[in-house]
């Protein structure tokens, strides 16, 4: 297994080794990441075995820096080869981020299976070229399939959809609310937003009165920005929520980024969702996911520089006061839902073995 980078690319990567050591208990895994990104404590601290391989993304912004990358790409292919002739694999997964171009580079030299999986609408650098290595690409959403070879690509969602159908539901009650209310979770990535902590906490009081509650989750980082912060008594604040997937199966609504992962879990759900598209990633990814939700019905796109206080209750007031409206976009989304995404992968996966 390859993913490295973000959350977007590991714990896709982590869905498809549980439902593999679901179905198959004796299967050996071995992950390869880099040295230097959060995959590197995440997958040993979960006890699977790990190699970390030095390795940097492409610089765009200064083409002279990408000389030193072409350097340690070299070295990661040598060295992923290594690796991969000791290991003996069936077959090599990548979940995307760049550590994967080396690492799947070198599988292919010797003749090895691989799948690859593609989170996003739009398909990112290392995949697209990754794609013609291929034995088997599988995409999130429907919209990827033109960017790729019809006879290789096959559509299975994202496998995060199929680790929040099985999750057990935590209750609203957990964080001291009536279970009769509805609840809006508010969350800007794990990490939270520099940019739209200020517009949140602008927002904040509004929800002074509303017949609703208010999750609001921080982000460690940005948690005690917030204490100036006039909070209405059915509005929470939290740094993280350990049982973030859990809680959202009793949720009523999610404010969010448009990340692939999140994408997957409220589609698998039907959670209606307001997305904020973060304008700050590669290509403008996260817009065209949430558009390919919103044409189909399933939430409402909220631009970042559109984020205001008077826009965000106005479009909460238009959900929750139109029972039709809400109801519509449930549906919607639990349309574009897949519940066996990890499972169509694993299928896939042994199909290329046999």
């Amino acid at each position: 297994m390859v993913a490295g980078g973000t959350g977007g690319h590991i714990y896709p990567a982590i869905a498809i080794i549980h439902k593999i050591k679901a179905k198959e208990p004796d299967s050996e895994i071995l992950y390869i990441g880099t040295t230097d990104r959060m995959e590197k404590d995440i997958i040993p601290n979960m006890g699977i075995n790990y190699v970390g391989i030095e390795m940097s993304g492409l610089n765009r912004k200064n083409i002279f820096s990408n000389f030193s990358v072409l350097s340690k790409y070299k070295k990661a292919v040598s060295k992923a080869k290594e690796v991969i002739k000791d290991f003996h694999p069936d077959v090599v997964v990548g979940a995307g981020g760049y550590i994967t171009v080396p690492v799947l580079s070198a599988a292919h030299k010797l003749k090895i299976k691989i799948l690859i999986h593609e989170q996003n609408s739009i398909p990112g650098v290392s995949n697209k070229y990754l794609s013609r290595f291929a034995d088997r690409i599988c995409v999130s959403l429907p919209n990827s399939i033109q960017y790729f070879d019809k006879k290789r690509v096959i559509y299975t969602g994202n496998p995060r959809s199929e680790e929040i159908i099985e999750a057990r539901m935590v209750s609203k009650k957990s964080l001291g609310f009536d279970s009769t209310c509805k609840l809006v979770i508010i969350v800007m990535g794990s990490l939270g937003s520099t940019t739209m902590t200020k517009k949140i906490k602008e927002l904040i009081p509004s929800f002074m009165g509303k017949n609703y509650k208010v999750v609001v989750v921080t982000g460690k980082d940005y948690f005690d920005s917030y204490q100036d912060v006039l909070v209405p008594d059915n509005v929470k604040l939290v740094p993280f929520l350990e049982n973030f997937m859990q809680l959202l199966k009793d949720t009523d609504l999610i404010i969010s980024r448009a990340g692939a992962s999140t994408i997957a879990e409220i589609t698998a759900i039907g959670l209606p969702a307001i997305l904020v598209p973060s304008p700050y990633v590669t290509n403008n990814h996260q817009y065209k996911n949430a558009l390919e939700l919103e044409k189909a019905g399933a939430c409402s796109i909220v631009t970042e520089e559109e984020f205001d206080k008077d826009k965000i209750i106005l479009e909460i007031d238009k959900l929750f006061d139109n029972r039709d409206l809400y109801c519509k976009m449930k549906e919607s989304s639990k349309a574009l839902g897949v519940d066996d995404s990890a499972t169509r992968i694993y299928e896939e996966i042994r199909k290329l073995i046999r």
